[in-house]
């Protein structure tokens, strides 16, 4: 018995992890990896305290991480009642009754009689966990409070990627706005001087028509970017669990946010930072141990149980050593027949307990692919925004060229509408290259689990 009930704590699967050694484009120095971990305030690296405000207001009050945090109490609750199975369970029990007889029903007298009855008695019964069923059940649970922490933890980061995207978009809304109306401006001025020549007799109605379209574009480009504003001020105002109208954004420009440098550390280390990858492990944990208990199950139970206390028809003489009783018993319970309900039950957590290993092995995959997207649009962005601001460069002057050409008379409408169209589209495509750039950051941060604890640091180095 002592050797089979070792056997049942052995059937663990592994998860067979292949874990590369340094990250593809990254430095596989790790002093060089580890030289700008995340901080726990990583989203402070982009330098800009509106967001900082908004970013720790969500975490504050954020309805999503209040509900993650009621789960972890109920969690809590429950490894405390499956608990409660390894210890004792004692109850006190007290009574008092009189009773009388029918006079119909009496003696041959005639008279009822009456009597009473006072008891008080303690009682006490305990399984005795042989085979590990109780202790694998609380395992499970306390996995599982585990896991509701862990999880808190993922909605926590996705409440502050979202807020800090959330700004960030709303940043890029503001000046796409402001450039579309730059736009607007500078075309209704080309609009002027292509009427001014409509009345010198150099234009015709056609040239006119064609500026009055880029100028009614421009126009039209204006109240989505409005829109856009008003939504990402009011997904702000949700994440920190505020009405709308009492939420008050400044907002200003992408060029007033940093780019913090980040680097990514070794992908052994992502297993231990990122949370949802610590949530799928202790799920897993706890299938491990569900499946020990339901394999428990189906082994015999053996229950002591003990009794004592008082009884007396009289109160007086309750608690007189000839009033006392007492009973001891021991029992041994083995399921024979159940009609699969215990095979079934356990083929239901293996089953189970095999879904979530491929789950947890899904995570840690999908992290390291997170990270390296991550790493790789981080990259691509920056290339993009640098070039954007060359063709911007030189869009800009091409236009001022023309503008003034246009008003000296040297130049054909078709050249101004040419440059008009490539500098517009420059620009709005510059900035959008720059908010892709900020995301494919908070990505990162993401995929990297949020902020890192700093390393304790080591005795030789301490000194």
């Amino acid at each position: 018995m002592l050797t089979l009930g070792g056997c049942l704590l052995t059937d663990k699967p592994e998860p067979a992890l292949d874990i590369p050694q340094s990250y593809e484009g990254s430095s596989r120095n790790p002093r060089i990896a580890e030289a700008a971990l995340p901080p726990l305030d990583w989203w402070r690296g982009f330098r800009s305290r509106e967001l900082t405000q908004i970013v720790e207001s969500a975490r504050e009050a954020n309805l999503d991480i209040a509900v993650a945090i009621a789960r972890i109490v109920q969690a809590d609750a429950q490894a405390r009642v499956s608990g409660a199975a390894l210890l004792p369970n004692i109850s006190l029990d007290g009574s008092a009754t009189r009773s009388r007889t029918s006079q119909s029903t009496g003696t041959a007298t005639g008279g009822a009689s009456e009597r009473d009855s006072l008891s008080t008695t303690m009682s006490a019964s305990y399984e005795i966990d042989f085979w590990g069923k109780n202790r694998s059940a609380l395992r499970a649970a306390e996995q599982t409070a585990v896991a509701s922490r862990y999880n808190r933890e993922v909605v926590s980061l996705t409440t502050v990627a979202s807020a800090a995207n959330a700004y960030f978009n709303l940043l890029a809304a503001q000046d796409r706005l402001k450039a579309a109306r730059e736009n607007l401006a500078s075309a209704s001025r080309v609009l002027d001087l292509i009427k001014q020549r409509v009345n010198a007799g150099t234009a015709s109605a056609l040239e006119t028509a064609q500026q009055e379209s880029v100028v009614n574009q421009q126009r039209a480009a204006i109240p989505p970017l409005e829109q856009i504003v008003k939504q990402n001020r009011n997904a702000l105002a949700v994440l920190m669990a505020r009405s709308p109208e009492s939420v008050t954004v400044r907002g200003g420009t992408l060029r007033s946010i940093s780019y913090p440098r980040v680097t990514p550390g070794l992908p052994s280390e992502l297993i231990t930072q990122r949370p949802d990858i610590r949530l799928a492990e202790a799920q897993l944990a706890a299938a491990n141990a569900n499946v020990e208990n339901a394999r428990a199950q189906m082994l015999p139970s053996i229950t002591l149980t003990g009794q004592g206390g008082y009884s007396s028809a009289i109160l007086r003489t309750l608690l007189r050593p000839e009033s006392a009783l007492f009973s001891f018993g021991a029992g041994l319970a083995q399921p024979i027949f159940d009609g699969g309900r215990l095979q079934g039950n356990l083929d239901a957590q293996k089953g189970l307990q095999d879904e979530l290993l491929q789950a947890y092995r899904k995570s840690v995959i999908s992290g390291f692919s997170d990270v390296e997207n991550a790493l790789d649009a981080i990259r691509q962005t920056a290339v993009r925004e640098r070039l954007l601001a060359d063709v911007v460069t030189s869009s800009s002057r091409a236009f001022d060229i023309a503008e003034q050409r246009l008003r000296e008379g040297t130049v054909d409408l078709v050249t101004v509408l040419q440059t008009q169209q490539t500098l517009y589209t420059a620009i709005d495509s510059q900035l959008q290259a720059r908010l892709a750039r900020l995301q494919a950051i908070v990505s990162l941060y993401q995929a990297l689990g949020g902020g890192w604890l700093p390393k304790p640091v080591e005795a030789s180095n301490a000194r």
